[in-house]
């Protein structure tokens, strides 16, 4: 099986490069299942109803989110409908949402969570507690069990993949939007890396246009964000898992320009 995960889409630029490119990766790279972080697909901050399908539209079979996730109020139309659209799971009970989801595909289920880091970040439960708490409650109906992070801090993040090292199948960061190049197969065999990157604007910060943060770290005043324009870079990683195995045997880093 091969599972393509993609990185923090940032606004209609990153849409559009998403759409272009995905179907593309999965016929070149003989793609399975597609999981990708959306928080910031809508404007560059939060999720509605209409860029949650144009993401399944383009590819997607999955969609995590992190803490941006309530930014468009949109999305409380459809987190507690969408199975494939999950938050993260160490919010406070009660919370709208799901904070993880079983995928199946031909005979395996794929178990995904989705976390959020507290280092640096709004504070909520703790993700290592919770993380061993979700495991434990899905491994005997997963084959697959796969954890997006969606972190600051990279001590954490890392922390995280040795806590959970043998455990799961793979975990992977979300939130920074740059790409680190440090993708592996941990000692006990979980695929890793400390952040995807992101689907935005190339000539920005962040997929934000450059000026207006820069305008913003001279002045320290509120500024309107505004959505970098193409050309665009797409992050992601492909997982390649034995079927009879369960575990990842390579993790391939993707970082691509999109005109």
């Amino acid at each position: 099986m091969r599972i393509l995960i993609v990185g923090d889409v940032v606004g209609r630029s990153g849409r559009a490069a998403f759409f272009s490119y995905t179907p593309k990766i999965k016929k070149e790279k003989e793609i399975d299942v597609v999981i990708v972080n959306g928080e910031n697909a809508a404007h560059g901050r939060g999720l509605t109803p209409d860029t949650f399908r144009k993401l399944l539209s383009g590819g997607a079979d999955i969609v995590t989110s992190g803490n941006h996730i309530w930014d468009n109020k949109g999305v409380f139309e459809i987190i507690d409908q969408e199975p494939f659209l999950i938050r993260p799971a160490n919010y406070p009970e009660g919370v709208p949402g799901h904070g993880f989801c079983i995928y199946p595909f031909r005979a395996k289920n794929i178990g995904v969570i989705n976390l959020s880091g507290r280092t640096f970040m709004p504070a909520i439960d703790c993700p290592f507690s919770k993380a061993a708490e979700i495991v434990k409650q899905i491994q005997k109906d997963c084959d697959i069990i796969l954890i997006d992070f969606h972190a600051e801090a990279t001590s954490e993040k890392v922390s995280m993949g040795y806590y959970l090292d043998g455990k799961i199948t793979a975990i992977w960061g979300t939130h920074t939007h740059v790409q680190t190049a440090d993708e592996r197969i941990l000692p006990q065999g979980t695929a890793y890396i400390t952040d995807l990157g992101m689907v935005g604007s190339k000539n920005s910060v962040l997929g934000i246009k450059s000026e207006i943060i820069i305008e913003k770290f001279l002045n320290g005043l509120p500024a309107l964000f505004e959505i970098g324009e193409k050309p665009c870079i797409y992050c992601g990683i492909i997982l390649e898992i034995d079927d009879k195995a369960n575990k990842v045997t390579s993790i391939e880093r993707i970082f691509e320009t999109i005109d």
